[in-house]
Parts: structure tokens; C-alpha cells; sequence
């Protein structure tokens, strides 16, 4: 930024200019979400909160501001330069996602708005984002029509994909925290989101706005009679390819989203645009065609890439992202990750081909090869479609087709076993796009169209044999030529001067073709020039001068040049429309293309980790284990400065489905549970994974509790944060459900916290009988597995087992040393002061933590079974010397609170009531004699 800084492009308005831009600047309508740029030609400028804010944002100073005006009508602008434009265009519009994007051009007070651009609705914008950057992802706007009723909130739910000109329709019921809404969101890419504004003012769409917050979704407000129904199918039939039917009965199966849907098609503008007729699709979108994922699972889980990420690898995509074709695989990879698949057919079969890629090296090699020379053709195709495009895009998608014979004979070469998926998957298909009638037609009509010979000049022109009007003007331009030439030398011979040398021919002058010779030679030829020719103008660099002949001829070739020019157009335009008519093939071979390049990137990263990959086992929910051998956190692994330990996780039905971790802080109780829900979301995208050995029953989405992130900064506690998240779990969850929960009940006092994390545990033992991973400092929480260990209940039918991370203290220095397993059996002791050493904390403070933890702590030994390990662990703390001890001591205590609730006090006088008081205290201190757990509170 610091060089963009210094060349600061200059504002350069007269007092006339200021004050008629100031006049209209005043007529603007005010828009806190939109930032306004004015063309000023050579640099673009900003003005009033919109240059602080630029400023402040990317030039990180003020000073870079300038008074506009005088006195109480300044206004304060900043200027930014082209490049600069662009990078905040780039950041505005694709990573912020809380701004839109107006242009105005003009001059004095008359300026009007040319381009206008959203987070959702990029497309004035695109030549500006895309053109010297890949699109990595595409974005989508969704429009919401909530309706609120007794039993919840059903939802219509539309969206539209731009770039992929694709239509979708879904409905369903939610609760009040809008899971499903999240989950739909998350997958689709959301960007921006349409509401009604009688909605958005309403206090049931509180929480809902939180959730489009946390989604980095833009909300967007749009009148109540926007969400209309009248005329859509009418719409969509002009849209919409194929017949008519199909879609009126899609439409007709749905209740509110077709309003919704409605709204979209007002916004984006859709029937305004020719171009977009009989070009987009409609489809039904299904809540349950993916594994569910919501914001906070993204985030826990690091999917997709974050701005403060360290390097690439810090995130799945990152770490994933080996496509090579120009942006196609980039965004198909993107799509993958947010819509983990749930048909364990579907897994399996791209497992395949996964498989077949790591097995043949030489295969992969190759393929990669021949995919780096891919244009993104999905890009050009829409270009095209939008009119947007000339010979350069036909050429480079022309470029792409005549790679498709290598890649087609490169995956003939494989005779593996999963030679059959292949035939099916890739070549047939290829070899059906690329015959005759399809691609090898498109080949066939740039050959002959297109002049290929100029293009190492970077020229991109017809050829003049592909029309006989254009060889015609050709042949006569020339001819000119010649004779021009010709003039040329025998001017210079009557002249007596060297041609080229002496005497120069220039050619598109203002005056067209003209003689050129250096006022050191003028005088020579003084006489002749007076004479017998008409001198034009003598500068410095010479003397110009013509004749009746060479004006006759010059005057000829501009005027075919002009119909050269103008045939070279018309049949530009021709190659075009009959490009277009390819559409249907290009989309088919890029949507084929892209999973290819992704499928081969799992394959390359699969192999070439240092520690290879191994293919999952997939299973139905309903059946099989969760089991890890060996498993690694991909993301942490692939940091330089780490040296990973891989752990085991089985996950057994009715064993150890949920599991509770206990262990040191940075013991790597996090990184445990979050590669678990890694490796099983990479698995359900149809990667391999890292691990020695992996069977993996289906999940139909992973919930993620996982620290409380940048919520103060919304306003919202740690706690509450917490709260939020997990009611979200308890609400969503179920028993095909992968949980995650990290250090849950931190945010609030230690008994509180522990009374909700017991009672979640429970709740989601009983209830929910999901597979969780349980991270937690509560070392009372290890007694879940004991409790009833004895009698057959229902919690020993999902099977609770404890697990530490092992740490290992020296007797003697008394050093910790973190081991980094994940071991059966609960953790017998704490290590917060032992980790307070690490941190070197003075020692006179370790040494008052150890003397009050010491008076805290009451070790007294009562044996506790652990299930996995028969081994007798200390319990901590008399608070649990015995569970049964404690539930039948809790139940006095409850009965005791609930005799002094229920005492009338406002009518009993403070005697009496001091006196009934003592009575209950002594009852109760009389049945603490055999209860050690109430013993404590006398």
C-alpha cells in the first residue's frame, strides 16, 4: 500500500467543476451500504464518510483526504487510483461482503450511475474482479419468505447462481434458531440474502439475522409485494430452457418459495437481459441431499480459507486446492467442501477414481499435465453468452478442445480395475462432445475462420479465405499497397534521395499517407517541392508533403481499410452467435473437466503427503463404527515446524459412542477432536484420508462447539455465545449426528458450568445418542461412564467411555511434558499450575496456586471402575466422593430448598421464621451423618 500511498493521483477540479459536483453530490440518495466511486477518466475519486472510510481502511491514514469546496459545504474526497479501484472492488465485493458497489460517470453536475454491484450480484463487475484473478468460488443470492406459525417457522427459500445460471426452490419447517436456514446458507455459498422488510423488523427474525451475521451473508431488504407469485411461471418460461410443464408443476409443489423466487427475479434484473433467455435451469433444492454443516462447523473445522490464515495450509481448501485447470476445479472443490455427500454409492464412486489415480502415477502425471492447459471455460462460455466476448475467448476455448484428444487417449491407457467407471464417467461422455456434430464442428469453424498464423503477433483476426467479400477488400487493400510502394520509389528517384533513408513514407497521419524528408534535405529540393507538390507542414522532425497521386491512393486504402474493418466485425459477430450455439457442450465438458481436476487433485495430495493417505471404508448411518487407526489432523501436519502424533479414535456403538477427553491444556484435546470431524467430513467429499486405517459410518452433518470465537465484538458473551451454539446442537442434533464439543461451561462460574455440562451430557447420552467427542477440564464429568456402570441402562446402550490425553510429570524437577496420545481412561489430576510453569509464571505465584489448590483439594480414594482400563483412579474433589452418594445427597438438599420456598414469610414474624429455619438446618445436618456429599456444605 505504501507506494499506492505516494502516488496519490491528484484531484484536479476548478472551482466550477467543485461546485457542480458538490450540487449534485447534495441530490444522492443517502445508502450507509453503498460506497460511491466517480470516474474522473485517469483515477476514480470517493467522497464524505465513503473517503474516511476508504482512508481508513486501505490507505490506513487520513491524511490521504482533500477538502472539496469550502467552508460548511466541504466535503471530504479521496482519490484512488486504477489499480487501487480494483483491489477495493476485489475486497468490498468478495471478502467483506457488508458493502455494495455504485460507479457514476459524468462531469460537472451531471453524473449518472453506470454499474452497480452486490456481494450476491457481481456481474457489472466481473471484467474489473476477474480479469487478471481466477474465480474462486461463485457467489449466490438467496431470497427468504419466512412465515411464522404456532409450531415454528416454515421457510421458502430461493436462490439464483449467476454464473451457473441456475434457479433453485426449496421449503421447509425450523426452529427458532434457524438451523436449517444456516445449513442451506453454508452450502450453497450464500453471499446475499433478499428479506421482506415487514420481516426483518419483526422480533422473531432476531435470531435470524444473527445467523445470516454469521454466515457473512449481506441482508438485503425488499418490499412485502416484491415476494409475488403473478406471472412467475410466465417468467421462468422465458428463462428457463426446455419446455414449460416441468416447470409450472415444480413451481405449483411448493407453498411460499415460489414469492421468494419472485423477488430474486425483480432484484438481479433477470428478464431485462436478452441474453439470459432459455439460458438458466430450475431445480428443486433438498435440505437432505448433503451433510449439514453450519458456520460454527466451518469455522471449528478451518473448510474454507480465513484472511488471517498463517499460509494456504491452515485450511482444508488450501490444503486441498491442487487443481489445475484455470478456476473450474477451484470452484468445484469449494462447492464439495460446504456439500459433503450422504449416498455411500456416490462416496464410494468417487473413492474410485480417486484410487485409480494414486495407483497410476504415471496416469495422474499426465492428466495434470494436459488439465494446466484448460481455460476456465465456464467463465468464457458465460462471457460469450453475456455478449461480452470476442475472437480472444473463442480462440482460447478453442484452445481447450484440441487438449481433449490427449486426455482422452492418456485415460485409454489405464487398465486398472476401475477401468469400467472410467469408460463410463469420462470417455464415453468425452468421446460423444468431442465427435463431429459436437466439438470437432467447433474445431473445424475456428480453423477456417480464425487467422491462427497472426496469433504469435498476439493479433486476433478472421482469416481472409473464410469469406470472399473479406479476400475481395483484402486483395484490393493489397493492391494498394503495391502502388503506393511503387509511388514511393519513383518519387524518391525523381527527387534523386534515398527511399526509406532520405525520403519516408508516413502512413495514418491526420493528413493519411504522406512524404516525409528531414529539413537538413528541404533545401535540396526546394524548388521541386514548391513545384510539383503541396507541402502539408515543416516541425522539427521534418518537412510532410503530398501529391494529387499518393493523396488519390491513401484516400482509396482508408476507405477499404474502413470495409475491411467493418466485414472483419460483422464476421466476428457471426463466429460468435455460432459459438453460443456450443454452449450446451462446453458446460457439459466443463462441469466432466472440473471434477476430473478435482478428483485428481485428492489424488495428488494423497500421495504426496510424506505420510501417504489410505481409503476410507464407507457405511450407512445405521451401521458400522467410527474408527480412526493412526489418524492425524491434515491441516496441522502439513505446517512446517510440526512433528504430528497420530492418535487412534473408536467410536463403538455401545461402548465408547460418546466420549469424554480430559487432559492437560495444549495436550491436544482440540486438535483430537477437530481431526476427527475432519477426517470424516474429508471422506464424505470422496478424498482419502490421513490415517493408517479408517471405517467411517455415514454422518448427515457435524456439529461443532469449538471455542467461543470474535463474538464480543456483536456484543455477545463469551457464555451466551456458548449457550447459542449448543442450543443449536440440542435442537439439530440427531443419532446420525457427528458432535464435537470443546471446553464447554467455561465461560461462567465453575459450578454452573459444571451443572450444565453434566446436564448436556445427559441430555444428549439419553436423548440425542449421537457419536461425541466431549472435551472438558471437568474431571467430575468422567464419573457419566460410571454412573449405574452396575444396572443395564440406557447410557450403556450408546456406551460413554473416558479418554485422556496423557501428559507426563518428572517426580524429582517436577517438569511437565506433554505426550500428545489419547489414552482410555480418565485424567487423574490437573495440570493448570504445572502449565502456569510452563509459561513461566513467577515462582512465588506457583507457589501460592499450589498451597491454595492443595486446600481445595481433598483426595479421598473412593474406587471408581473405569470401563475401558479395570484400573481404580482417585477421584478428585469430596464433592463426588460417590455418585449414588451424591444424587441421593442432592435430592435432600432439592427437598430442604424447596421446604424454605414454600415458608409464608411475608406473614410469619423474624422470630418464628429464624426458628423454623434453625429446625430445617439441624434436620438437614442430622441426615448429612451418612451422606459425605451434603457433609461438605457444614
Amino acid at each position: 500500500m505504501d507506494d499506492e500511498q505516494n502516488k496519490l493521483p491528484e484531484l484536479k477540479l476548478d472551482a466550477k467543476q467543485a461546485r457542480g459536483f458538490l450540487s449534485f453530490y447534495k441530490t444522492l440518495p443517502n445508502d450507509t451500504r453503498a460506497v460511491r466511486f466517480f470516474d474522473r477518466r485517469d483515477y476514480y475519486t470517493a467522497h464524505g464518510e465513503n473517503a474516511t472510510f476508504i482512508a481508513k481502511t486501505y490507505y490506513h491514514t487520513t491524511t490521504a483526504l482533500r477538502q472539496l469546496g469550502t467552508g460548511s459545504d466541504a466535503l471530504s474526497s479521496v482519490s484512488v487510483s486504477k489499480n487501487m479501484f480494483e483491489t477495493i472492488a476485489r475486497d468490498l465485493l468478495l471478502e467483506r461482503t457488508d458493502h455494495t458497489l455504485e460507479l457514476y460517470e459524468g462531469s460537472g453536475s451531471n453524473w449518472r450511475l453506470v454499474k452497480s454491484g452486490t456481494p450476491g450480484n457481481l456481474g457489472s463487475y466481473e471484467d474489473v474482479l476477474f480479469a487478471n484473478n481466477e474465480m474462486q468460488d461463485t457467489p449466490v443470492i438467496v431470497a427468504l419468505f419466512p412465515n411464522f406459525r404456532e409450531n415454528g417457522c416454515t421457510i421458502g427459500l430461493g436462490y439464483v447462481d449467476l454464473t451457473k445460471r441456475v434457479l433453485g426452490l426449496a421449503e421447509f419447517l425450523d426452529d427458532s434458531h434457524f438451523t436449517n436456514v444456516e445449513s442451506a446458507l453454508v452450502a450453497l455459498g450464500c453471499k446475499e440474502c433478499l428479506l421482506p422488510t415487514e420481516a426483518v423488523k419483526s422480533s422473531e427474525c432476531k435470531t435470524l439475522r444473527d445467523a445470516l451475521t454469521r454466515c457473512g451473508v449481506m441482508l438485503t431488504e425488499r418490499k412485502k409485494t416484491e415476494f409475488k407469485t403473478r406471472d412467475l411461471v410466465q417468467d421462468l418460461d422465458r428463462l428457463v430452457r426446455g419446455s414449460v410443464e416441468p416447470v409450472r408443476d415444480l413451481v405449483s409443489g411448493f407453498e411460499i418459495a415460489p414469492g421468494a423466487l419472485g423477488a430474486l427475479l425483480s432484484y438481479a434484473e433477470l428478464l431485462s437481459d436478452e441474453s439470459n433467455y432459455g439460458n438458466y435451469y430450475i431445480r428443486k433444492y433438498s435440505l437432505d441431499s448433503y451433510m449439514r454443516l453450519d458456520s460454527a462447523a466451518m469455522r471449528a473445522l478451518n473448510v474454507l480459507e480465513s484472511k488471517t490464515d498463517a499460509n494456504k495450509n491452515f485450511s482444508l481448501f488450501g490444503l486441498m486446492n491442487r487443481t489445475c485447470t484455470a478456476g473450474m476445479g477451484k470452484r468445484l472443490l469449494h462447492m464439495w467442501l460446504k456439500q459433503p455427500l450422504l449416498d455411500v454409492n456416490e462416496i464410494n464412486a468417487r473413492l474410485d477414481i480417486v484410487q485409480a489415480f494414486v495407483d497410476d502415477t504415471a496416469l495422474r502425471q499426465d492428466l495434470r499435465q494436459h488439465l494446466k492447459r484448460i481455460s476456465d471455460i465456464e467463465r468464457l462460455m458465460h462471457n460469450l453468452e453475456k455478449r461480452r466476448a470476442g475472437l480472444q475467448q473463442i480462440v482460447k476455448l478453442y484452445q481447450s478442445s484440441i487438449r481433449l484428444p490427449y486426455i482422452r487417449s492418456a485415460l485409454q491407457q489405464y487398465e486398472g480395475q476401475f477401468s469400467s467407471l472410467i469408460k463410463e464417467r469420462y470417455l464415453d461422455p468425452l468421446e460423444s462432445l468431442t465427435d463431429d456434430d459436437h466439438l470437432n464442428k467447433f474445431i473445424a469453424l475456428v480453423e477456417t475462420s480464425v487467422d491462427l498464423d497472426q496469433l504469435e503477433n498476439g493479433e486476433y483476426m478472421i482469416s481472409s479465405s473464410y469469406d470472399t467479400g473479406l479476400s475481395a477488400l483484402k486483395n484490393e487493400q493489397e493492391s494498394l499497397e503495391r502502388q503506393i510502394h511503387s509511388l514511393h520509389k519513383q518519387t524518391a528517384s525523381d527527387l534523386d534521395l534515398p527511399v526509406d533513408k532520405a525520403l519516408k513514407l508516413d502512413k495514418g497521419t491526420q493528413f493519411g499517407h504522406v512524404f516525409r524528408i528531414t529539413k537538413k534535405e528541404e533545401p535540396k529540393i526546394r524548388k521541386k517541392l514548391t513545384t510539383q507538390f503541396i507541402v502539408l507542414e515543416t516541425r522539427k522532425d521534418g518537412v510532410k508533403f503530398t501529391n494529387t497521386k499518393l493523396k488519390k491512393l491513401g484516400d482509396q486504402y482508408q476507405k477499404v481499410l474502413e470495409e475491411y474493418k467493418n466485414c472483419q466485425k460483422e464476421l466476428v459477430n457471426r463466429v460468435i452467435q455460432t459459438a453460443v450455439t456450443f454452449s450446451e457442450i462446453f458446460k457439459s465438458l466443463a462441469t466432466m473437466l472440473s471434477e476430473l481436476d478435482v478428483l485428481l487433485s485428492f489424488a495428488d495430495l494423497a500421495s504426496s503427503c510424506p505420510t501417504p493417505y489410505t481409503r476410507p471404508d464407507i457405511n450407512p448411518p445405521d451401521v458400522g463404527d467410527i474408527i480412526l487407526e493412526g489418524s492425524r489432523h491434515p491441516c496441522v501436519e502439513a505446517q512446517d515446524w510440526v512433528n504430528f502424533i497420530p492418535n487412534d479414535c473408536k467410536l463403538i456403538r455401545g461402548k465408547s459412542w460418546f466420549q469424554i477427553i480430559t487432559g492437560p491444556n495444549m495436550g491436544g484435546k482440540s486438535t483430537f477432536i477437530r481431526q476427527v470431524g475432519v477426517n470424516i467430513l474429508m471422506a464424505q467429499v470422496g478424498s482419502f484420508v490421513p490415517c493408517d486405517r479408517a471405517s467411517i459410518s455415514v454422518r448427515d452433518c457435524i456439529f461443532a462447539r469449538v471455542g467461543a470465537g470474535d463474538c464480543q465484538l456483536r456484543g455477545v458473551s463469551t457464555f451466551m455465545q456458548e449457550m447459542l451454539e449448543t442450543a443449536s446442537i440440542l435442537k439439530g442434533a440427531t443419532d446420525r449426528s457427528l458432535i464435537i464439543i470443546d471446553e464447554l461451561g467455561r465461560g461462567t462460574s465453575t459450578y454452573d458450568g459444571f451443572g450444565l455440562a453434566w446436564a448436556i451430557c445427559e441430555h444428549l447420552v439419553e436423548e440425542i445418542r449421537a457419536p461425541t467427542l466431549f472435551a472438558t477440564h471437568f474431571h467430575e464429568l468422567t464419573a457419566l461412564a460410571h454412573e449405574n456402570a452396575n444396572e443395564f441402562n440406557t447410557k450403556q446402550m450408546v456406551g460413554v467411555a473416558n479418554y485422556h490425553v496423557s501428559a507426563h510429570i518428572d517426580s524429582t524437577s517436577r517438569k511437565l511434558t506433554m505426550l500428545y496420545k489419547v489414552e482410555p481412561g480418565a485424567c487423574d489430576q490437573s495440570f493448570g499450575i504445572h502449565v502456569a510453569e510452563f509459561a513461566n509464571f513467577p515462582e512465588s505465584v506457583v507457589t501460592l496456586a499450589r498451597e491454595k489448590a492443595a486446600e481445595l483439594e481433598d483426595f479421598t480414594p473412593s474406587a471408581v471402575i473405569s470401563d475401558d482400563a479395570k484400573i481404580e483412579v482417585g477421584s478428585k474433589r469430596k464433592r463426588i466422593s460417590d455418585p449414588n452418594d451424591m444424587s441421593r445427597g442432592a435430592a435432600r438438599a432439592h427437598q430442604f430448598l424447596k421446604e424454605f420456598s414454600d415458608m409464608p414469610l411475608e406473614t410469619m414474624d423474624l422470630k418464628e421464621a429464624l426458628e423454623r429455619v434453625k429446625r430445617m438446618k439441624d434436620d438437614l445436618e442430622k441426615d448429612a451423618g451418612d451422606c459425605c456429599w451434603l457433609q461438605q456444605f457444614f
